[in-house]
């Protein structure tokens, strides 16, 4: 199916990764895994169709605050994915990968792993996979701020303010999903997202494939996008 009206830019909300280990009577560890492996396939789906950018939600700042068994699980997911065969693939394929938040205070291998992956795909230009790692709305916001007083800048202007997220070179999305049922930003890129249609769904993030992504698709070329006009 073609669609006239593709969003350049889609971001993903990935809930329900728990829910779907529960529902499927499976470890933590499955389920934040089948997760992981599902963005593969949508990132090649979505850069053929011809999305420029796809962004992934995969750990906020508030994940800390879970239990340190999940904690010390989802960093191992992150390891099997970024050593794995998915990141090598992707970049293989033409992706370039992208992150936001502040990924330093992720354990040394993973930190380095992530910029040698960014630095190895860099030169890639078919589409783009953006992973929201260490990543809140609020805690960005309040970063660009408090850099803004460090340099005594006044009388700031959106353009200006901008430039200091961690999206800077990023354009925003025009499509934000969420799957998993709630109906909540959680603080998803509140700034960029300001005029992104909204996409709910209740599947669960790790069975959002190919065809739950073309019902989003098709769904978005019905919206009329008016920009506060």
């Amino acid at each position: 199916m073609k669609n006239k009206h593709i969003p350049t830019h889609i971001a993903f909300i990935m809930d329900g990764n728990r829910r779907w280990a529960r529902k499927n009577a499976l470890g933590l560890f499955a389920g934040h895994h089948k997760g992981a492996e599902r963005i593969e396939n949508l990132v090649e789906y979505g850069a053929k169709r011809g999305i420029r950018y796809m962004t992934f939600w995969a750990f906020s700042t508030e994940n800390w605050s879970r239990k340190r068994s999940e904690v010390e699980t989802l960093m191992n997911v992150f390891r099997d994915m970024l050593s794995g065969p998915i990141f090598h693939r992707m970049m293989e394929n033409g992706i370039r990968v992208l992150t936001i938040g502040d990924i330093s205070v992720f354990p040394k291998d993973i930190y380095e792993k992530l910029l040698e992956v960014k630095k190895e795909s860099e030169k890639n230009t078919r589409a783009y996979a953006i992973f929201g790692l260490n990543y809140g709305g609020r805690s960005e916001i309040l970063q660009v701020v408090n850099t803004l007083l460090r340099e005594s800048k006044k009388n700031v202007t959106e353009k200006e303010f901008a430039a200091y997220l961690f999206t800077k070179d990023i354009p925003d999305p025009d499509f934000i999903v969420r799957t998993g049922g709630e109906q909540r930003l959680s603080g998803f890129l509140p700034w960029q997202g300001t005029y992104s249609e909204l996409y709910f769904t209740d599947t669960l993030w790790p069975d959002f494939n190919e065809e739950q992504l073309q019902i989003a698709l098709d769904e978005f070329e019905n919206r009329e996008r008016r920009f506060g006009k």
